[in-house]
């Protein structure tokens, strides 16, 4: 257990921007970045649909996911055995997050991806993802929302395939699949 804490601290970490609420300017943002749009921030400046909103644009259970930061039960997501060509996107934004040539089966139950699109390396800056700490269920964990509409998608791990080793286990329900060129 201490090493998969250690692991998962050495792993880098952006944590979203916040936003001001009815007006007032945003405080407590640690951070250099803190208060001007950079990499790290949302992509576009659009304001977050209110939960009504959401519940109207999304399913039941897309909304419990991506809004609620819920789980699809295991083995149950449309894109788990998908092995067509083409990118993931968004299923709330339809900002692109994954590219198939990156997906793999890792045997968890959940759509697993090695490196998000636009990774260079080790840079995540574009990206259509950020990494947050989540310390639901009890345990450290690394949370994986998009970029634009901060949807929760699933969660990252550090027992994936080389060179990286991660393992982005995403939920279907929160991703659209494009077939094509990825």
């Amino acid at each position: 257990m201490a090493l998969l804490l250690r692991t998962l601290w050495s792993l880098p970490f952006r944590a979203a921007p916040r936003r001001a609420v009815r007006g007032r300017p945003v405080s407590g943002v640690l951070g250099a970045g803190a208060g001007r749009r950079d990499a790290g921030s949302l992509t576009k400046n659009e304001p977050s649909l209110a939960k009504s909103e959401w519940r109207k644009k999304l399913t039941p259970e897309q909304f419990h996911v991506t809004r609620e930061k819920g789980t699809e039960p295991p083995f149950s997501g449309i894109y788990l055995n998908n092995k067509e060509p083409g990118m993931y996107h968004c299923v709330c934004c339809d900002s692109p997050l994954f590219s198939s040539k990156k997906k793999y089966s890792s045997g968890t139950g959940w759509p697993s991806f090695s490196e998000a699109h636009g990774t260079s390396g080790s840079d995540e800056s574009n990206t259509g993802i950020l990494r947050r700490v989540d310390t639901s269920m009890g345990s450290v964990r690394t949370e994986i929302v998009c970029k634009q509409c901060e949807a929760h998608l699933g969660h990252v791990f550090p027992d994936g395939p080389g060179p990286a080793g991660q393992r982005f286990c995403i939920n279907s329900v929160a991703l659209k699949f494009k077939p094509g060129k990825p």
